[in-house]
């Protein structure tokens, strides 16, 4: 055993609406993990598979738990998996891969277009031994295309989608978003997809289901290019080209971050009855017979001078009496949080969107909830990330009933 294999750790039987899915996870970084790790939220069996050597390059990523030295990262986003090692470029570890997909419902994989095939692994070699199969394809540009070759991390899709064309102030650069906002929307498409495939295979339109499998191409630009909805049209018809505004929106007025005595405070009065009930809060009434302020596409063209009599109210107030005000007449307002916010939010307590998860490697650790909501099949949070290779002897021995001396050269062979 590797210093990483540890015996199968209790968990709770698996719940959820997928319970029963089989999912075999080639993915690795955000984009394919996040996909898997929802799956798995939902009660999939996700088996996550990783080169021995290295494992997923999210394993890498700070913070660390102090006293594992384990990345929070990785725990966040291997949660509810199983792990095993496999060295898919050798022809052992195609053999054994091919095993995994066998009894599998999806695969999901995140390389570079084209390295599947090189390692013998495609669609047809998949389907070869599971007509079945759904196999789910994320890269940076999809499957085809001139740049289809191209490394593609979220950053060059945030930049192409033209997200950070529009994002930030209009007197400033671009802005790159602080999270990978690319690989998450891509992870999320990727989850709605397996499951279209999953309908169609099993349900179909005469209701039998087709009893195939198919492929899904999922690239990260397209999927947060997408998110743009009304913008294509626009310049095709208008020759308009959305440009940085702030905080401010195109189609609505008041809409802003605005500054408090201890924080910053968000604000939306675009409906007309909420406009004119905040007018009156903020002790201009007068604003509402103003032609520029009369209606909202009015409001919208003269954000900056409506922002002139808006901000001075909050400015001399603490963000909990802002809220407060502005709030009784029926604005929609909102502190601005940072994490340590969220923590002490009554809102957040009250539905569980934070959840205490009990690990083997960082102890008693608060993680994210599972979200979306199902009221009869709900989704869990069984663990967190495991070990590298931790499910090996579970999965290849017990499973696939590899006996012991065989798992113990393949691990001298550095296959597993």
């Amino acid at each position: 055993m590797t210093d990483e294999d540890a015996d199968e750790s209790p968990t709770r039987p698996r719940q959820g609406p997928l319970n029963g899915l089989r999912v075999v996870d080639f993915s690795g970084m955000v984009a394919g993990g996040f996909a898997t790790m929802t799956l798995a939220d939902f009660g999939a069996d996700v088996v996550a598979v990783e080169h021995p050597d290295s494992g997923d390059p999210i394993r890498d990523w700070g913070p660390f738990d102090p006293e594992s030295g384990m990345s929070l990262w990785w725990k966040a986003l291997g949660r509810g998996k199983r792990c095993v090692t496999c060295d898919l470029s050798t022809a052992e570890g195609r053999a054994l891969a091919l095993d995994l997909v066998e009894t599998a419902d999806v695969v999901v994989e995140n390389f570079r277009p084209g390295t599947m095939e090189r390692w013998n692994l495609s669609y047809e070699d998949l389907r070869a031994v599971n007509e079945a199969v759904v196999m789910v394809r994320i890269s940076g540009y999809g499957q085809t295309g001139p740049r289809a070759a191209q490394p593609g991390f979220g950053t060059v899709a945030e930049a192409m989608s033209g997200f950070a064309h529009v994002n930030g102030f209009p007197d400033r650069e671009p802005l790159l978003p602080p999270i990978p906002l690319a690989d998450m929307a891509a992870g999320h498409y990727a989850v709605q997809a397996a499951m279209f495939a999953l309908f169609e295979r099993e349900v179909g339109p005469d209701g039998d289901g087709s009893g195939e499998g198919q492929v899904i191409d999922v690239s990260l630009y397209e999927s947060l290019f997408r998110m743009f909805p009304g913008d294509v049209e626009a310049y095709d018809r208008l020759g308009e080209v959305r440009e940085r505004r702030g905080n401010h929106h195109s189609n609505a007025a008041p809409r802003n971050v605005y500054e408090a005595t201890d924080g910053y405070v968000a604000l939306s009065a675009s409906a007309q009855s909420i406009f004119e009930n905040l007018a009156e809060t903020v002790g201009h009434p007068e604003l509402v017979e103003d032609e520029r302020f009369a209606t909202n596409d009015a409001r919208v063209e003269h954000a900056d001078e409506l922002d002139a009599y808006i901000a001075p109210y909050i400015a001399e107030r603490t963000v909990a009496e802002a809220v407060a005000d502005l709030g009784a007449g029926d604005a929609v307002v909102a502190p601005v949080y940072d994490v340590s916010d969220v923590f002490a939010d009554a809102q957040y307590a009250a539905r569980d969107t934070l959840v205490s998860v009990t690990d083997e490697d960082v102890g008693e650790i608060t993680t994210h909830g599972v979200v979306p909501r199902l009221t009869r099949t709900p989704g869990s949070v069984e663990r967190l990330g495991p070990r590298r290779g931790q499910h090996n002897d579970t999965v290849y021995g017990d499973e696939l009933g590899l006996e012991t001396a065989v798992l113990a050269d393949l691990r001298e062979q550095g296959v597993i």
